[in-house]
């Protein structure tokens, strides 16, 4: 199952943008995008699971967007990988999940059916 979640152009290059495609009422997912490259990670810190990341409404990032920053404590994870390099639970890693870029610029999240945050 699929489920389109924006258009690039309504997520900024260099930025990020959380979602809620499964209608939780509250973001679920962020994505950050790196050119036409789009990653995404459940909005879930490993060190405190349940804990929504972002400071505000899609400020997943640190001040200078090289990081993926966790608002409860502080970790930083890498963009690419989703890796904790700095923090309580250095080594681990968000879920990663499968985002694409259509022909049209639409940006997708592939779903197995039975997940739910």
């Amino acid at each position: 199952m699929r489920v389109r979640l924006c258009h690039l152009h309504d997520l900024p290059d260099g930025g990020s943008r959380g979602f809620d495609p499964c209608e939780a009422g509250r973001d679920t997912i962020l994505a950050l995008r790196d050119g036409r490259r789009v990653y995404g990670y459940l909005d879930d810190c490993p060190h405190h699971p349940g804990a929504p990341m972002a400071w505000r409404k899609d400020a997943y990032l640190n001040g200078s967007g090289t990081r993926i920053v966790c608002h409860g404590h502080g970790a930083q994870f890498d963009i690419a990988t989703g890796t904790c390099v700095l923090g309580p639970c250095f080594g681990q890693a968000l879920t990663s999940l499968n985002l694409n870029v259509d022909e049209q610029d639409d940006v997708w999240l592939r779903l197995l059916s039975a997940w739910r945050p």
